[in-house]
């Protein structure tokens, strides 16, 4: 099947099997993979892109779904700046040990903090919920998403 989408910013345009993943068609034509694949039941979180603004699991949506959308990855987020500070409060903290979940986790931490300019400890641990990390038991991951949320407000006019 015949799709056209816009990723990171970038019109593509592929003819792929309708049964191919997102994630699958992000890693193997698009070689973004920086979408990593844990558990491919959309449980995990690694998998974790936003597709017209929301947050999914790349695993669970059908690349012909997201035809005449817009996916933006880690790579896309990263290179454009708009998750540097983030990402500089996950290393900071030594908040991403193995690095498996960190795409996804930043991303779902960057959609909380565009949702929510000042989350609780206990917002920002519901939030990132969906998203599993077997080696850090989320305290470091927490306190970076805080801090930086807390460096944002510091930059707001008040």
């Amino acid at each position: 099947m015949k799709i056209v989408l816009t990723v990171n910013g970038e019109t593509v345009r592929a003819d792929i099997e309708p049964r191919v993943h997102l994630a699958d068609f992000l890693r193997e034509h698009l070689s973004l993979t920086g979408t990593h694949l844990g558990c491919e039941h959309g449980v995990c979180g690694a998998c974790t892109v936003r597709l017209d603004g929301a947050l999914v699991r790349a695993c669970l949506v059908l690349a012909v779904q997201a035809d005449g959308c817009s996916v933006e990855t880690i790579e896309g987020l990263s290179d454009s700046g708009e998750i540097a500070d983030l990402q500089k409060a996950f290393h900071d903290r030594n908040a991403l040990q193995c690095g498996y979940c960190t795409p996804g986790m930043l991303i779902a931490a960057q959609d909380l903090l565009l949702h929510d300019q000042d989350p609780s400890r206990a917002a920002i641990r519901e939030h990132l919920s969906g998203n599993y990390c077997r080696c850090t038991g989320y305290h470091a991951i927490v306190d970076a998403v805080a801090a930086t949320a807390a460096e944002r407000n510091r930059g707001r006019p008040g």
